[in-house]
């Protein structure tokens, strides 16, 4: 039964703007605050919703969270040590809310939406006061007005993730690059994964909202866009004879942005019309993320993928085919319950055959409530080690391969800003999602200018501006 998609009246916004308000006249609200964002570019873009509504509450940005007078902590449960970390954080706020007793704490996200964590913040961290799912971030307004008005904890947590929100306020951190939200949840439900469980099934915003959006980016001056997706490949499949994905970003890239990404996709649903529109599409960047997490069919099984090494492999050579010039990134899981050396050494051919840009890499790591928490064959943990050491040894000699690939070729580059490395230079991301560094003017940031690559390093290129174009 295909659970119903609801979208939030506009009579609950504006009850959440007359909170807003009210919250603004209390004696004694908190007037900064200061965000710790967890995981993924979705919870970044919630970040810069949860900035936007606590603007609009009368709050301004602290520049140290330990200064601010609430403190909210946007969490990701993706992995066991995210969670570990984002919980470690809070509790160091304790201490400091010892000093500071007026300080306010808030926790939200994936973390809190996972079944049990609500009661776990009220038993175990006391000193908590909100917390909320990501079903209901819209209401961070009533929320905070209540904690703050009655001196009580709140928090609250959807049962149900079944909401399409519209007209949030958002802090945007950048002038020139932006998120755009597509779509919410997953329907997938890969053994191994507990989003589809905190961001519920999928639902896709309407074309017409997305487009209004991104037209009034490109009126604002922003130069790339990423729209985002649990999996931005299945937009569309929950609306009857809408938009797809491919057609969407058609319509998208007549708004006069220059550039446009995307992600994430899921191999299985990358379709023959989306490599056409990439490889005839010039405001489409040339970078793909196609998460394979294994080479092992047996393993990808068992993580219910429902695409096989083959089918993966095809999938590459038409990309390869109809846009060479595209790179490839990836995901990848070591010592998913039941690798044997012989699976583990089929995601290395994977990856040698493939030649990924790079790759984000990963240790297994149990989800309580998914399925695959109570799968035997645990690896040792010494093992994992040293399978997860020869798989970035192996993805470092293949991004050194693909970066030397680049050496003297014309890049266009988004300024972004100074590199971290020295203050003389700018940094920037090519289209193929790589890091430039190369010498300019601080004046070039937010700007898109025609980079030549001269040198690789491990991580980043270094070019030189090409005068006259």
């Amino acid at each position: 039964m295909r659970e119903e998609t609801i979208r939030i009246s506009e009579a609950e916004m504006n009850q959440q703007r007359q909170f807003a308000q009210e919250f603004f006249q209390l004696p004694d609200r908190p007037k900064t605050y200061f965000i710790v964002t967890y995981g993924c570019q979705m919870n970044a873009h919630d970040s810069e919703k949860l900035a936007g509504m606590l603007e609009d509450m009368g709050l301004t940005a602290a520049p140290k969270k330990e200064e601010a007078d609430f403190v909210l902590h946007n969490t990701c449960c993706i992995r066991d040590n995210a969670e570990r970390k984002a919980l470690g954080n809070v509790t160091w706020l304790k201490e400091v809310k010892k000093e500071r007793p007026e300080m306010m704490i808030g926790v939200c996200g994936c973390m809190v939406q996972e079944p049990g964590m609500a009661d776990k913040l009220l038993r175990q961290y006391p000193f908590v006061d909100v917390a909320f799912g990501t079903g209901n971030i819209h209401q961070l307004p009533e929320l905070l007005y209540r904690a703050v008005d009655t001196r009580r904890r709140v928090v609250a947590v959807p049962e149900e993730q079944s909401t399409l929100i519209e007209g949030l306020p958002i802090r945007r951190e950048s002038d020139f690059q932006s998120y755009v939200t597509i779509m919410y949840g997953c329907n997938n439900f890969c053994s191994y994964c507990i989003v589809p469980y905190v961001r519920g099934r999928e639902r896709s915003r309407s074309a017409d909202d997305i487009l209004r959006e991104v037209e009034a980016l490109q009126k604002n001056g922003v130069q790339e866009i990423m729209l985002l997706g649990q999996n931005v490949n299945s937009y569309g499949n929950d609306m009857p004879g809408g938009v797809t994905f491919p057609q969407l970003l058609h319509k998208i890239s007549q708004a006069g942005i220059p550039r446009i990404r995307f992600m994430t996709s899921h191999p299985k649903d990358l379709s023959d019309e989306l490599i056409e529109e990439m490889a005839r599409n010039p405001v489409l960047c040339r970078h793909l993320h196609l998460p394979v997490q294994a080479g092992s069919n047996k393993i990808l099984t068992a993580m219910n993928r429902r695409y096989t090494r083959e089918s993966y492999l095809e999938k590459v050579e038409k990309i390869r085919a109809a846009a060479p010039d595209v790179g490839l990134t990836t995901d990848i899981i070591v010592a998913f319950p039941g690798e044997t050396e012989a699976d583990f050494e089929d995601t290395m051919s994977l990856v040698r055959q493939v030649g990924y840009d790079s790759a984000f890499t990963f240790i297994y790591s149990p989800r309580t409530g998914t399925r695959a928490a109570d799968m035997p064959g645990r690896v040792d943990p010494a093992v994992a080690t040293q399978r997860i050491e020869k798989l970035i040894a192996l993805q470092e000699e293949m991004t050194a391969k693909a970066f030397a690939s680049l050496i003297g070729t014309k890049e266009s580059v988004l300024v972004t800003g100074a590199s971290r490395r020295s203050s003389q230079q700018l940094t920037g991301k090519c289209s193929r999602n790589i890091s430039i560094n190369f010498e300019g003017s601080p004046d070039l940031i937010g700007q898109i200018v025609p980079v030549r690559i001269t040198a690789a390093s491990k991580t980043t290129l270094k070019g030189e501006i090409i005068e006259g174009e």
